[in-house]
């Protein structure tokens, strides 16, 4: 019964949005009256809730899945390997992203939109801190983590809902090489030699 009422929850919020959503759409929705409903789940946000939850646990089951398989390989061959993986992982239910993204707000407590940010940002480190001699000395682990892992997220996110003239494979072309900029040298590190050579061409262009 659990399963079924987070099923109508999730096409009630699709099809009404968070505001439009209530107990009473959703009982009809699971074929069950409002006070076998509330046997359940207290009211609309908990079902919410644990719809949510629910799509947190499919995305990262996929992209966690993906990142344990690809944590010896080089970054060019394990960045794209698990950006394609959170696209498929978010891609599977679009409507269900678009509702959750652009209707639903972040609920209090633990239970925030995308609850795997945390689990996906450890691997994260964890492939990184493996990688290290790839890395300049200078890189804080947890700080890249922490961008790489929200950047990728956005521009994913954006790509599914806004689908752009842009095809999947030079999306995945252009930011994986966006997220491997972190396995260069900062600009600020770059010889002197170098920095005065594109002085030097800047100057005569």
């Amino acid at each position: 019964m659990v399963a079924r009422i987070i099923d109508a929850g999730q096409t009630v919020l699709i099809e009404h949005g968070y505001d439009g959503a209530s107990t009473n759409r959703i009982a009809d929705a699971a074929g069950i009256s409002p006070g076998s409903l509330y046997q359940y789940f207290p009211g609309k946000d908990a079902i919410v809730t644990a719809v949510i939850d629910r799509y947190n646990s499919e995305v990262a089951s996929r992209v966690h899945s993906s990142v344990l398989a690809q944590l010896h390989e080089p970054p060019e061959t394990a960045v794209p390997a698990t950006i394609s993986a959170l696209l498929d992982a978010l891609g599977s239910h679009p409507a269900l992203l678009r509702a959750v993204i652009e209707q639903t707000p972040r609920l209090s407590g633990d239970n925030t939109v995308f609850a795997f940010e945390q689990q996906i940002g450890d691997l994260a480190r964890v492939a990184l801190t493996m990688h290290r001699d790839s890395l300049p000395d200078d890189v804080d682990f947890a700080a890249a983590s922490w961008m790489l892992v929200r950047t990728v997220e956005h521009l994913a996110i954006r790509y599914i809902l806004d689908q752009p003239p842009v095809s999947r494979e030079r999306f995945l072309a252009d930011i994986t090489r966006l997220v491997l900029n972190f396995f260069l040298p900062a600009p600020g590190s770059l010889p002197a030699q170098t920095s005065k050579q594109r002085r030097s061409r800047a100057e005569r262009e």
